[in-house]
Formats: C-alpha cells, structure tokens, sequence
C-alpha cells in the first residue's frame, strides 16, 4: 500500500508540472489574491484572503478524484449523458467568471459555501467553489497513474488500491498548484498596486475565468498542449514502468516488447468486442472480420481528450493514407479516459477534428481494452496477414519504426506489392522543439491558412498584403477539397511561412513544383501517389518563408516540419 501511494504521488507531482496544466495556471495564479465577491468598504485596501488558495486547489483535487472515481457510475444511476461533468463545469466556470466581474452575481453563488468562509472574514471570498468546478472541467493528460483510475472508475472496479492511487494523485498534483497558487498571492500582498487596484484585478481574474470557459468549449487548450513538447514524458515512462511491475512485454510469453524495431511472433491479436459504435465504416456498420481477412492490422488505442493521442494521430493517419489500399488496415479504437469520451457524437466529433478517415471502434466500455490487457493512450498493436500480433508501441513516437515494421509485413503478405517511398523519416514525437505545426492543405483540415478561407469547390485566390509566421495563403486559381488542393487552369502559387531546420510537402499527381527560399530557385518533378518531398533542409532552427509554383496536374496535401 505505500508503494502505491509513493506512486500515486509521484504520479500527480509529474502532472502537476506537465504542459496539460498550463490551460488552468492563469485562473490558479489570480485565484490567489483575487477577491472572489465583495470589495471591503473603507478606505484602505481590502485583505488577501490568506485561505483562498488552499481552498481553491482542495476544491479542484476533491472534484476531480470523486469524478474521475465516481462520475460515469453516477452519471449512469441518474441515466444522464455522460458528459453532462464537464458541460456543467464549463457552465459554471464562466458563471463565476461573471460573478468576480458582477459582484452580486458571485454572492449568491457562494452562499451555499458559507461554512468554508474563513471564520470571522468581513469578505468571505472562499475559492472553495472555484475548486470544484475547475475539477468538473479540468481534463489532464493521461499518464499510467491517472490511466489505472480512470479505467478502474470507467468499469466499475473500484477497490481500496483504486481508491489509493486516485487521492494519493490528487495529493500530488495539489502540491504543484498549490504552490503556483501560494506564488499568486504573494505577489498580491507585496505588490501595492494589486492591492490598490483589487477590484481590476477581481474583474481581470473574471475575464481570464470566462476566457478559458470558451476556450475549453472550443477545445482551445488540446491545440495549446499538442504544439508543446511533453518534457515529461520520460518521468512518465518511469512511472508506468513501477507502478506495473516493470512489466513491458505482450503477448505469449511477453515477447511483444514495448517499442521494439524488429518483428516478434506474440500469439493471436486479441478480438476487438462489446463495441459501442463503428465510425467511419460503410453505414457505420461492424468491421467485419472479412474486411480484415489476410490484411497486415494496425489497432491504435485512443482516446480524443488525451494530448499524447492528438499528436499521435497524425502520424496514423498518414499510415492510411499510404497504405490503405496496399494491404494495411487501421483500426482506432477509442476507449474512453473520462466520462464524456463514452458519448458517441462527442468521438465522432474528435475523430473529425483530427481529421480521423479509417474505421473507429468505439470502445465506451472498455471490453476490447481489457481483451489486449492495455494500459496505455495512445498503444499501437501491429498484426500480420494471419492475425499473429508481431509488435507493440506503447506512447508517442517511434513513427518511422512502425511504417518499415508494416512495410515488411506487407511485403510478407504479398510479395508483389508496389510500396511507395516511405513517409517518414525518424523515430522523435511529433514535437521535438520550436517549429511549426504540420499544416494540412485540404478544406477539412487546415486551419492555418492567411488571407482568403478555404472553400470547397474552385475559387481565384490572393496573397495577403501581410502574412504571420507558421501559415500559409494562395494565390491564383487552386481547385480545393477536402484533403488536398490543386491547380485549376494552369500553375498557381502558394507562400508559406515557417520555422524549424526541414520543411517537407506531401504531393502525388504529375507536374513540377518550382519553389525559391533563401534566395534560392529549385525545380522537383513530382510523379505518382502522394509521397513526402524534401524542400528545405538547414542545419539550425530558422524562420523563413517559402514560395511555391505548382503545375496544373498536381494535388498538395500538406507541409511537415523538421
């Protein structure tokens, strides 16, 4: 038991200091020192409340460990939508938002809270509320601890060493954060200004409050945490590593060892059962174990809250793309970290604005989870043409790995196939330092683009007048749709500016592509099916931008950066 509980903190201690907490730091910082209701009357300044940030981050550990452990079975007793938590929590978050800008608003709010106020406070502004409703909408990346509990709850399984690790992570994570909150106040009672403008920074503390309330709506901070590296991620693994035994191995005989670059032989690939819903199959109906009969299989567990997953997905995806019609078969199971993933909209929703296209399993009560033994978001489980799983890879990266694995097995299957070059060219997760983010082309996707919105169909296109870092525009006439754009009508031109050492562009068709950076005039000739071309390669990191002509008879996909 206090192995467990060492983990358990340990465990949280890593979270609280991870980027997926960055989303809520702004609101913990003011919570510190912001008044939450009334200004004090009187002349003088009014009083830091000294309890505010205990009972901020009390209320936040206390709601998200009984929601973590307790919501989905509570949630199915009242036979309420299982996202109904953090819905309620986002409603609420942007209610107080209001009440520390409309003082009377955040009075009758607090009143039921009155008993947490600090005895004998003229001004109760007890953060005990906010707690919990950060709680309710706080959503944190998945590590092993946080992993084993949410399943635990998710399943109803919930015995005295779920119970362990659960408040022994919220006691790690609380130490972080109560420190970033202690920091807040400080600042409060030092700087005079705070103090002599408290009732600015009460109604700035609204304003960030009702800031991040949309921003989760919009799903806002997941961009945020995917465009940074997990500098965690090796604690992480740590972590896992102890908490299971140092147990790293699947299959027969754990043969299957975690990350490995060679093929192993690891028994029959468990069956994928008691799914909820098919995405992204015809009619939505069952994959059928025909439909997968004598294909190499890649089954990508998921879930579309969890930051390592969206920076995983792009990278399977891609693996579709190229191989889908040469043999492989891509399966994303989605098995849920929290409640409001078991909702189906809400997965078709992710899967959408990840730009998911291959066949989704949804896995709301975790039966297939517990058919392979996983433990982990995102898992990859590779299987030959006769159904013998052959390697795993557990977390981000190792990209490169898996596409030469899925090559040999497809050459394996038939040893015919026309392969095309391989797509990626090494093993680092998709954020490795400062460059820009993979830029996607296609109407579904791409969210980056200056100047003129994308729209379906073929329009006559401008470069703007001024352009930011890390996006792209058109000029000229592109045929657009929703993976890919293409010249209509003779060459046209896109620019695109970036940062990082490498800048790569996905393209099929036939035609040339004529580009100048640095000064410098190129000419690549581009013949087949999409394949990554290399068009800048530097050895240090630089900002730059790139101008490109693309001959008609061709289809730009997207741009990736090294």
């Amino acid at each position: 038991m206090i192995s467990l509980v060492l983990i358990g903190l340990l465990g949280g201690l890593i979270t609280g200091i991870s980027p997926c907490i960055l989303p809520v730091l702004p609101v913990i910082f003011l919570s510190g020192g912001a008044q939450s209701a009334r200004d004090q009357g009187g002349d003088g300044p009014p009083a830091v409340s000294r309890w505010r940030p205990y009972l901020v981050v009390a209320g936040l550990v206390i709601s998200f460990t009984a929601f973590t452990l307790l919501g989905s079975t509570l949630l199915n007793l009242l036979h309420l939508p299982q996202d109904v938590i953090r819905w309620t929590g986002i409603v609420l978050l942007a209610l107080i938002g209001i009440g520390m800008i409309i003082p009377r608003v955040m009075e009758i709010m607090e009143r039921p809270f009155a008993r947490f106020q600090r005895a004998g406070s003229a001004n109760p502004a007890n953060g005990f509320l906010l707690g919990i409703v950060l709680g309710a909408a706080y959503v944190p990346c998945a590590g092993p601890v946080l992993a084993a509990v949410s399943v635990a709850g998710s399943t109803g399984q919930i015995g005295a060493d779920t119970v362990t690790l659960a408040v022994s992570f919220g006691l790690g994570t609380a130490v972080p954060l109560l420190a970033f909150a202690l920091a807040g106040r400080k600042l409060t009672e030092r700087l005079q200004a705070f103090r002599r403008r408290q009732k600015a920074v009460r109604v700035t503390a609204g304003a960030v409050m009702l800031a991040l309330s949309v921003a989760l709506v919009l799903d806002l901070p997941a961009a945020l945490q995917r465009a940074l590296p997990d500098y965690t991620a090796s604690l992480q693994a740590g972590t896992d590593a102890v908490l299971h035994g140092g147990r790293m191995g699947v299959g027969e005989g754990g043969r299957c060892v975690d990350g490995a670059d060679e093929l192993a032989h690891c028994g029959a690939l468990p069956h994928i059962d008691g799914i909820s819903a098919w995405l992204n199959t015809s009619g939505e109906q069952p994959l059928a174990d025909a439909d997968r009969a004598g294909k190499v299989n890649l089954v990508d567990f998921w879930a579309y809250s969890c930051i390592n997953c969206q920076r995983s997905i792009p990278g399977i995806q891609k693996l579709h793309e190229t191989y889908g019609d040469l043999g492989l078969q891509v399966i994303g199971v989605h098995s849920p970290e929290y409640a409001f993933e078991k909702e189906v909209d809400n997965v078709r929703g992710g899967a959408a604005d990840l730009g998911v296209t291959y066949p989704v399993a949804v896995d709301s009560d975790l039966v297939t989870w517990r058919n392979f033994d996983n433990h982990y978001w995102p898992a990859h489980y590779l299987a030959d043409s006769t159904g013998e799983l052959r390697q795993v890879k557990f977390g981000e990266g190792g990209e490169a790995t898996t596409e030469r694995l899925v090559r040999e097995l497809l050459r394996e299957a038939n040893p015919d196939v026309q392969l095309p070059a391989p797509v990626f060219t090494d093993d680092e997760p998709a954020v490795n330092g400062p460059r820009t983010p993979e830029t996607y082309l296609g109407s579904a996707r791409a969210n980056n683009i200056a100047g003129d919105r994308l729209s379906n169909g073929t329009s006559s296109y401008s470069f703007p007048d001024k352009q930011a870092s890390d996006t792209f525009s058109l000029d000229g006439r592109w045929n657009v749709s929703a993976q890919s754009i293409s010249p209509d009508g003779g060459a046209a031109r896109l620019r695109l500016r970036y940062q990082g050492k490498q800048v790569n562009l996905v393209a099929s068709g036939e035609g040339d592509i004529t580009y100048t950076t640095g000064g410098e005039k190129r000419t690549i000739h581009v013949s087949g099916v999409p394949n990554s071309i290399e068009l800048v390669s530097t050895e240090e990191t630089q900002e730059g931008t790139l101008d490109l002509e693309a001959s008609e008879g061709l289809s730009l996909y997207s741009f990736t950066f090294g």
